[in-house]
């Protein structure tokens, strides 16, 4: 019996022998499939890790960018409204301008009929003045002349009318009335030789009335009552 009970024993103990062993190998065994998770689960969270820190720099790249764009972009709009306020500056004056620019052009055109009427009076005036040139040197011993002005003051194609027979004893004596035309055609007296102290009341009717011959005529008897002086 003792022998059977060691044996059975023996066998017991092997059998406990077998499977505390066979638990060793399994606790090996999770041991180390353990040790494989933690690694593998470390790898994973060390690259998930890396993955997000790529990632956070991104946005705070991306962050950083959108922060410039919308300071560009501000610049530019601040930019486009300055614009956009500085061409309706512009077309406002030149709505202001456009008229001002007609309106010069209306009074150009009119000036410059006014000014080809009074040219073709002009010449009207000195094609008689010179038809009457004869009549004038025949009866009253007048020559006109038509002189050009060089001072500052006296510009411009001037008449001369030059009187003789004024002085008794010298009827070849020159008494000289010089005339402008003034562009609205008025007379203007320039100078007499010799000089007469009524020649602004002469040249005063003259303006007003406009008649040449009439004026010629006063200037005439002016003339003979100084010669006679």
């Amino acid at each position: 019996m003792s022998k059977g009970f060691t044996m059975e024993m023996e066998k017991i103990h092997n059998t406990q022998l077998k499977a505390f062993g066979e638990i060793v190998d399994q606790t090996t065994e999770l041991c180390q499939s353990h040790r494989e998770f933690v690694k593998s689960a470390l790898d994973t969270c060390l690259k998930k890790c890396k993955d997000d820190e790529m990632l956070f720099d991104t946005i705070q790249t991306f962050k950083r960018d959108i922060v410039q764009t919308r300071a560009s972009l501000k610049a530019k709009t601040h930019a486009v409204s300055e614009r956009i306020f500085e061409i309706e500056q512009k077309e406002m004056q030149k709505e202001d301008i456009i008229p001002k620019i007609d309106k010069l052009k209306e009074e150009q055109v009119k000036r410059k009929e006014l000014i080809l009427s009074q040219h073709k009076a002009n010449k009207v005036r000195l094609k008689n003045l010179q038809k009457a040139r004869g009549v004038f040197q025949d009866h009253l011993g007048m020559e006109i002349r038509t002189i050009s002005g060089k001072t500052q003051l006296v510009k411009g194609e001037k008449l001369q009318f030059v009187f003789r027979n004024i002085k008794p004893s010298d009827l070849n004596s020159a008494y000289i009335i010089t005339l402008g035309i003034n562009q609205d055609g008025s007379y203007q007296v320039v100078s007499s030789d010799p000089a007469l102290e009524c020649l602004p009341v002469l040249q005063s009717q003259l303006q007003k009335t406009n008649k040449l011959p009439t004026f010629l005529a006063n200037v005439r008897k002016e003339f003979i009552s100084l010669a006679r002086c």
